[in-house]
């Protein structure tokens, strides 16, 4: 081993560190290259065995020490998530279940199914199709018998809904027929809470824009604004975000509530998931635990959470 050779794989070091630590560094001036950093930031702690092999193979000492530096940012940021999480009932006031269902999920009946044997409270659903709607209405009515649909998301609940009503998120230049975001009070035994269920724009990534989240962003905003403006003290938010929580995107939400993000919980793509964009979140109530459900015909995971106040 030698001290004098690894500069660069040092030096490549301390950036890693330095990026997972302060993702925020990177600027979305030029194709939103922070947001998708932070989209995948747990992934970043892979470039460590990368270098430790390179490392390895220069035989560098100097590299060698400096990879403890990442690896400990890292550890730091995400090792807590690697811990097995605690599936035993945690005292609850509430059980929630958020899904997109996918528009062009080939079995609709199998997820409605699934989707009423999980025995949620509330069950929120995006990507809702006129021809899909009445097999998830039919197969979530026995135990849900409430339930409101405002466009392409709706919410089903064991408890009386009241003053359901449309949340306006378009971006602007959107057309007025796409609405994928609603509000409704949920009367619970123990008080009223609202619910807010929330689809916000898709992300692509495209030559030569980037990272195209403009729309996205501009649908968090506007969420972020009706959730600052909701009356009640309790919110439950649900809903398919397309943004991790440590996209700076997603800022406006996320620093109104309170996020379920016990382990990784990545939900998407259903095959092989590698980030968490589906989402439960809350005011004035404490998300206990929360974990993924199994695949369905989705290309989401449904993402379930127990609250309480």
């Amino acid at each position: 081993m030698s001290w004098t050779r690894g500069r660069v794989v040092a030096s490549a070091a301390l950036l890693v560190a330095g990026l997972l630590a302060v993702p925020s560094v990177v600027p979305n001036t030029v194709g939103h290259l922070g947001s998708l950093l932070e989209t995948f930031l747990p992934w970043g702690g892979l470039a460590v065995p990368a270098l430790l092999v390179v490392a390895l193979l220069r035989r560098s000492a100097t590299a060698l020490v400096s990879l403890a530096l990442p690896a400990a940012v890292w550890i730091v940021l995400f090792g807590g998530r690697v811990l097995p999480a605690d599936r035993a009932p945690a005292a609850h006031d509430l059980t929630v279940l958020q899904h997109n269902v996918s528009d062009e999920n080939p079995d609709p009946g199998g997820t409605a199914r699934a989707l009423a044997e999980a025995g949620a409270d509330l069950v929120a659903l995006e990507e809702l199709t006129p021809a899909a709607l009445p097999g998830y209405a039919a197969a979530l009515a026995p135990g849900h018998p409430h339930h409101v649909v405002v466009g392409s998301v709706g919410l089903w609940s064991r408890h009386p809904l009241a003053d359901s009503r449309p949340v306006d998120i378009r971006p602007a230049g959107v057309g007025g027929d796409w609405n994928r975001g609603m509000r409704s009070t949920v009367r619970t035994p123990s008080g009223d809470v609202a619910v807010y269920v929330a689809h916000l724009p898709s992300v692509r990534i495209r030559l030569p824009d980037g990272f195209g989240t403009g729309w996205r962003d501009e649908s968090a905003v506007a969420l972020g604004a009706a959730l600052g403006a909701e009356k009640l003290a309790r919110i439950v938010l649900l809903g398919d975000f397309n943004a991790t929580l440590d996209d700076r995107g997603l800022a406006p939400v996320t620093s109104r509530l309170t996020p379920a993000e016990e382990g990784f919980g990545f939900s998407w793509p259903a095959a092989f998931p590698v980030a968490r964009i589906d989402h439960v979140m809350t005011r004035a109530a404490v998300p206990v635990t929360t974990w993924t459900l199994p695949a369905t015909g989705s290309d989401h995971l449904p993402v379930a959470a127990r609250v309480t106040w």
